[in-house]
């Protein structure tokens, strides 16, 4: 078993959550990222919609994904699950599940695992696996499958319920083993993992993991490079000296199999992010960001980071490691194989100060908080702490403006046939089967003509409570109160004073939910919507309790039930000029040079990625040519303050953040793919009401692009003859631009970062030249750090850097 674990990293990707056209080039770079294997979760919610009936095409054609990855000379971890989490919608399982009578999600119980119609999860399982076996995929088939994951992050519920949890995990993985794919299967999470299954670990740091069994592998399946962005808080981010550094750290240990979650982490289009208010964007500060370019320096301060670890795999592989202590916090791990391998990983887990260390007989200088490896003993080829790679500074272009119409969402406005009326209030999803995030609660109250706050000018209050997750207050027609829960708490109350009129008035309520949740005890038992008290305060009565008087409902908008977001049904109204500020509004992108209002619009040109710059409105959905690309919610602003952001010390989600006080999402996805050369519509819905004249179309591009190199790193060409080139600064640009202005360069001791470069008090005068000569009008470039290139050392005795900020264009 050991043997199919590989000693180097290898990546993750929700693959299906992309469009599909960007497969190819996302796999080729994960592959030119240095990684091995391709990870992907399988999407149960996806795959079966209603019962037995499948849906495998598009962006949830799995088999074609995965025979693009043995294309590519990858290999692949199908994690099953069912349940996944993901931050996706319902954690993967699908919304019909929850309504088999008698269920309880993921624990021992009958309905779940055996229903009398149905064996539902080890159908989909059996289903999945055999899809495998007839394409071929499975590694003893000579397809690229190596592993397999039954269930998902267990474990924690395990430890809390008991026997019955404990009962259900030995038979999802009883009943994974009795199906014969021939390749292992993991649990993550899942310390009592029984024999044969491999229990895993994920986390920000895994190097305190250890199998349950001796002849298990050490894996660790999930390596978080940042955290997911929801609605309403700040956005993760992870530098990359940290993640490098948890990485080594595992394999120092004597990890055999690295993943990262994410490597890629794509758009959750449509309705897909659960949560609740898990948004649009998974960026989820991977190395390949949601664009599909590359996020430097991670990307390539990783990829070194596979090639240091990869050259030291001769005597990884031969047994666990000889740990000594250099220092106080400084300790080294040797790994020597019976040929006469070695390879040594130098630690300094200081988080403040530098360590020179004596190891072998010479001397070694590491930065706090860090990881050196040296392939043979000797030389140190990787630091994790040093980054050299190219850093590139991302820019949103502005690629045209938009012109608009609208359409209102009229309130009120169903039918006899499209409503329905009952007692009391009723749960929104048990309505909605999520069909839709929006069900209307409307009831009505009779005012008398003497009631005192006709005459007194003091309105009566309204008060709502909501399971939630966001909620528009309309009385009369007329939009009193917008209010709307957290990622912390998706439950809200609404509170508001509001203005009726002697007779009856009429209170509709929307209630929005913003993605299921996806994690947690029993979540099929969570609930969304308006479940009450609804009181009404300040009548001549005191207060009237409405929570148990006539409600009558309507499942979604009337624009989602004509259809607006499509050719045919945009087509069905009569659009009018576009109104600013207004809630419950739709707006269809017009050609703004074509008078009669035609309702599409054309590409941009070249191949950049593409997104739609929101900032300008409130909350609602988007469409282009009837595909979903998901929520937006820019009004939504993250609180509190971003600060600085040190590598050293352990990080967790709350450590490195952006966007405090702005948006938690402005920019969002538009897939190339899903673009005609012309005549594309582009559909959105706004709620709160917003200016839809600052809606633009954005191409993400390379700004800056920077290197800080030091003259101590040296890069090796070819290890076996222990060939080595001197240290070199790379420049690359993108989508075939070329370097056009070299905007800072210095050889000595710079300061700074990238975008904030400065002279330090050593610097090489001609600095800029070299870069001039070499760089301009190239779309890379290479130049080496060494004194002579600079026109000599400026500096004798000073350990120098070559730092250089160049644009693109």
């Amino acid at each position: 078993m050991a043997s199919s674990a590989l000693p180097a990293p290898s990546v993750v990707a929700v693959a299906v959550a992309v469009a599909f056209a960007m497969w190819p080039d996302l796999i080729q770079k994960a592959k030119g990222g240095g990684l091995d294997v391709v990870q992907t979760y399988v999407f149960w919610n996806g795959h079966e919609p209603s019962p037995g009936q499948y849906y495998f095409e598009g962006r949830y054609d799995l088999v074609r994904f995965i025979k693009l990855v043995k294309q590519a000379g990858l290999y692949v971890h199908l994690r099953i699950g069912p349940y996944v989490c993901a931050e996706w919608n319902f954690g993967g399982f699908p919304v019909w599940l929850k309504y088999v009578p008698g269920i309880s999600f993921r624990t021992d119980n009958q309905p779940f695992k055996a229903s009398v119609v149905l064996l539902e999860m080890q159908k989909f399982t059996t289903k999945i696996v055999d899809m495998m076996k007839s394409e071929g995929l499975f590694e003893w088939q000579g397809g690229p499958i190596i592993l397999s994951q039954i269930e998902n992050e267990f474990g924690p519920l395990e430890w809390d319920q008991g026997e019955p949890s404990k009962a259900y995990a030995s038979w999802a993985a009883n009943m994974a083993i009795a199906l014969n794919t021939g390749v292992p299967w993991i649990m993550c999470k899942e310390d009592d993992a029984p024999d044969p299954i491999i229990n895993t670990c994920n986390g920000f740091y895994c190097d305190w993991f250890s199998p349950n069994k001796p002849h298990k592998p050490t894996m660790w399946t999930e390596a978080w490079t940042a955290w997911y962005t929801g609605f309403g808080v700040p956005v993760p981010h992870r530098p990359v000296e940290d993640l490098a550094y948890g990485v080594a750290k595992f394999i120092q240990k004597g990890g055999s199999f690295v993943n990262y979650y994410m490597y890629h982490g794509g758009t959750n289009f449509g309705r897909t992010a659960g949560g609740p208010f898990v948004a649009t964007s998974y960026d989820y500060d991977a190395p390949i960001d949601e664009y599909g370019l590359l996020r430097e320096p991670k990307w390539g301060h990783l990829k070194e980071l596979h090639r240091a670890i990869k050259l030291c795999e001769p005597a990884l592989v031969a047994g666990d490691p000889i740990i000594s202590s250099l220092g106080k916090a400084q300790k080294s791990s040797v790994f020597r194989s019976s040929t006469g391998a070695c390879a040594a990983f130098l630690e300094n887990k200081d988080k403040l100060s530098y360590a020179r260390v004596s190891f072998s007989g010479m001397h070694y200088d590491l930065p706090p908080w860090s990881i050196s490896i040296l392939p043979d003993c000797k030389t140190t080829v990787f630091n994790t702490a040093r980054v050299g790679s190219q850093i590139s500074q991302m820019k949103m272009e502005w690629a045209g403006g938009l012109t608009w119409q609208s359409y209102n969402e009229e309130i009120n406005s169903y039918s006899e046939e499209e409503a329905f009326t009952a007692v009391g209030l009723l749960e929104q999803i048990n309505m909605t089967r999520d069909n839709t995030d929006y069900l209307w609660y409307t009831t009505y109250v009779d005012v008398a003509k003497n009631e005192q706050f006709l005459t007194s000018g003091k309105s009566p209050k309204l008060t709502v409570m909501s399971a939630g997750h966001a909620l528009h207050v309309f009385v009369n027609g007329q939009l009193t109160g917008t209010v709307y829960g957290s990622v912390e708490d998706p439950k809200l109350t609404y509170t508001g004073s509001v203005k009726l009129w002697a007779g009856s008035n009429t209170i509709s309520c929307l209630s929005i939910a913003v993605g299921l949740p996806n994690v947690g005890e029993h979540f099929e038992t969570w609930n969304a919507g308006i479940l009450g008290p609804v009181i009404l305060y300040g009548l001549n009565e005191g207060r009237r309790d409405l929570t148990w008087q006539k409600w009558t409902y309507q499942v979604g908008l009337k624009g989602e039930a004509m259809s607006l977001h499509s050719l045919s049904g945009s087509s069905s109204v009569e659009w009018g000029e576009p109104v600013q500020k207004q809630p419950l509004t739709w707006y269809k992108k017009i050609y703004p040079t074509v008078p009669s209002f035609q309702a599409f619009f054309n590409a941009p040109d070249g191949d950049e990625p593409l997104a739609l710059d929101m900032n300008s409105m409130g909350k609602g959905q988007i469409w282009i040519n009837g595909q979903g690309i998901g929520r937006y919610w820019p009004g939504y602003k993250a609180p509190g303050t971003c600060g600085y952001c040190d590598y050293r010390g352990e990080y967790d989600e709350t450590k490195c953040q952006t966007n405090c006080g702005d948006s938690s999402q402005r920019w969002y996805h538009v897939p190339r793919a899903w673009l005609n050369p012309t005549g594309n519509l582009l559909v959105i819905f706004e709620e709160m009401g917003g200016d839809p004249s600052e809606i633009s179309m954005v191409k993400r591009t390379r700004g800056s692009v920077c290197a800080d190199v030091s003259e101590w790193q040296p890069s090796m060409t070819n290890w076996r003859t222990k060939d080595y080139e001197k240290a070199k600064v790379h420049l690359q640009c993108d989508h075939g631009r070329k370097i056009t202005e070299v905007k800072f360069a210095s050889f000595g001791t710079p300061q700074g970062s990238c975008g904030s470069y400065s002279e330090g008090g050593c610097h090489a005068h001609k600095s800029y030249d070299i870069f001039w000569k070499n760089c301009i009008n190239q779309e890379h470039c290479a130049v080496s750090v060494v004194p002579e290139v600079f026109g000599g050392d400026p500096c004798p005795g000073t350990m120098k850097r070559a730092v250089v900020e160049v644009m693109c264009g």
